[in-house]
């Protein structure tokens, strides 16, 4: 990995200077998730980031971005006042990038770049004194599919400051059961040409997956509730599960929990990727449960959410029972 780092500078190099050069291989593209793209085309989640920092951090801060990316994070806290910000990033070649970006903004004395995960860094060694405000927004469409709760929880603990300050604050998931074959059926199949593939089943995405709902036919069947709530600040950020109960709002099949966040950043400022809010790049997390429930209007179905690791699950428990009247 050091080695492709290496050789993937000096073809950054190289294309910077002949722009249709194909100095890239396949091998350091395929190691760049493709929803980098997107992702910093979301002007929504870019000015919503931007505002929020502007906000919140103070001069001459030492601040901990946790998944530099391009590094647009660290430069954005460079711009709102920071003294200094140490950025860290896995990906070797995306820390190439990074460093690349950087260097062109004029920023590698006040930005460095540490091609690790934030839970190896040490203080000391990695960081010289605990930060005074951590940023990340390591975030799936099912808010916990890249880590976030452990790797802040870890960041709180041996990274940060006695009062440090941090973004996002909070997080909370919401949701709503859906009927829709059609979005089931990207996660698993019965028969094709005639054939049972069912097979195939046994390797299908176990938890959530990302579903662009608008883009399915689909109906919604529930009101739409709270999921679960994280106090990424200050809250316990273990696994757990949470109970909750929807009524249903008309006859159909639930197939499905749709679930979507809500992100504090702090200073007033909220991002989410709802099925209305076109504009997210983060689609939302489909969350299987178990087989199809059948159900009328006003039923109160109860479901247990559970989070592991990066993992959204759900299960619905039966019977269903009327809710209570008026």
């Amino acid at each position: 990995m050091a080695r492709l780092a290496a050789a993937t500078s000096r073809m950054l190099a190289q294309l910077a200077a002949d722009p249709a050069s194909e100095a890239i291989p396949d091998e350091a593209r395929n190691l760049i998730p493709r929803w980098h793209f997107a992702m910093l085309n979301d002007h929504e989640r870019n000015d919503a980031l931007a505002v929020a920092l502007e906000r919140q951090i103070v001069s001459g801060s030492r601040v901990l971005d946790i998944g530099s990316g391009t590094g647009l994070l660290a430069m954005m806290a460079i711009r709102a006042g920071a003294a200094h910000v140490t950025s860290c990033e896995t990906n070797p070649v995306m820390a190439e990038i990074a460093r690349e970006i950087v260097a062109d903004h004029g920023m590698s004395d006040v930005i460095t770049i540490v091609p690790k995960r934030s839970t190896d860094l040490v203080v000391g060694r990695d960081l010289p004194e605990p930060v005074d405000f951590l940023v990340s927004e390591i975030v799936d469409c099912g808010l916990i599919g890249e880590g976030i709760l452990p790797t802040i929880s870890h960041a709180r603990e041996q990274l940060l400051a006695p009062g440090g300050q941090m973004l996002p604050r909070s997080a909370r998931l919401l949701g709503c059961l859906v009927e829709s074959p059609v979005v089931m059926s990207l996660n698993q199949t019965g028969t094709a040409a005639g054939f049972d593939v069912r097979q195939l089943n046994t390797v299908a995405t176990r938890g959530h997956f990302p579903v662009r709902l608008n883009t399915w036919p689909h109906r919604i069947v529930s009101d739409v509730v709270e999921l679960a709530s994280f106090d990424l600040a200050h809250g316990t950020l273990a696994d757990g599960s949470s109970d909750v109960r929807l009524t249903t709002t008309e006859r159909g099949t639930a197939h499905a929990l749709v679930a979507w966040f809500e992100m504090d950043l702090g200073a007033g400022v909220v991002i989410r990727n709802s099925p209305d809010n076109l504009r997210s790049h983060w689609m939302q997390a489909l969350v299987p449960i178990g087989d199809p429930l059948a159900v009328s209007a006003g039923d109160r179905v109860a479901l247990t959410l559970t989070w592991h690791g990066t993992r959204l699950g759900a299960t619905t428990h039966h019977p269903a029972d009327p809710a209570p009247e008026d």
